[in-house]
């Protein structure tokens, strides 16, 4: 499951790129309209920005824009940044690598067995979709990044 942070992370970073143009949106504006908590979506933009996503301007006229290209930012990534590792099981992480205790041998594991090929999956559509490509889908446009396109179903 998506920790909340992450999901309105995302909400977040779709309505930036909605705004286009590098035109700032005030924290207020955004919590508004995708209803989001304004204290944790200020938590959530200042760690975006922290990594390098967003940029902000201060002002009247400020607030938070994307510091990248939406075709740059990978959604693994951001959700990363967010929430952590996303392996379903410690064993199954990368990044934060853990050997489970209850695990007599991860070969042959059954829960572990089922779980990798459920988290390679959600690997492989999360790290290959772009910003771009969501907003894109989202607006009905067929724009597809080449990790998106190669996942795609025959027709």
């Amino acid at each position: 499951m998506l920790p909340m942070k992450s999901r309105y992370g995302l909400k977040a970073l779709v309505h930036l790129a909605r705004a286009g143009d590098g035109l700032p949106v005030q924290t207020a504006t955004i919590a508004q309209v995708e209803g989001i908590p304004r204290k944790f979506l200020e938590a959530i933009l200042l760690e975006l920005k922290n990594h390098g996503v967003l940029a902000s301007r201060r002002g009247k006229a400020g607030g938070y824009v994307l510091r990248l290209s939406p075709a740059d930012i990978n959604l693994g990534d951001v959700i990363r940044v967010l929430s952590g590792p996303l392996a379903p099981l410690p064993c199954l992480s990368k990044t934060a690598y853990q050997r489970c205790v209850e695990c007599a041998d991860e070969r042959t594991c059954a829960v572990r067995t089922l779980l990798a090929d459920v988290h390679a999956e959600a690997l492989r559509i999360v790290d290959g979709t772009t910003l771009a490509g969501l907003v894109s889908r989202m607006n009905g446009v067929e724009q597809l990044s080449p990790a998106e396109e190669a996942r795609r179903p025959e027709v």
